[in-house]
């Protein structure tokens, strides 16, 4: 007689084994919410810093993920903290321009 199965189930079904997945590349993460800050900051112009910030890490952790060999995961996040970075820098620009053309107006009349 075999012996009872331990208490919660004791038997998966395809043997049991289980694969964890990738984990999530720290950068990729990191460049996301610095693209989403200079997205959020580009009226105040931080987005000039945070901008370039978030695509280069976006940059770096796209690599390493590749590079990886499917060892880390967040390749999406990394492009889209590149892409947000590179959205909010344009648009801090903007914003820089919108605010010198504002202030020459005020200060000629």
């Amino acid at each position: 007689m075999p012996p009872p199965p331990p208490p919660g189930g004791g038997y998966t079904p395809g043997g049991g084994a289980q694969y964890a997945s990738p984990r999530t590349d720290g950068l990729a993460i990191a460049s996301l919410i610095t693209g989403i800050l200079s997205l959020v900051c580009c009226a105040v112009v931080l987005g000039i810093i945070l901008g370039p910030a978030a695509a280069i890490m976006g940059f770096i952790s796209r690599g390493r993920i590749t590079s990886s060999g499917g060892a880390l995961g967040g390749g999406g996040l990394a492009i889209g903290g590149l892409i947000l970075g590179v959205v909010g820098f344009l648009a801090s620009i903007g914003a820089l321009l919108f605010w010198i053309g504002a202030f020459r107006s005020v200060t000629t009349t």
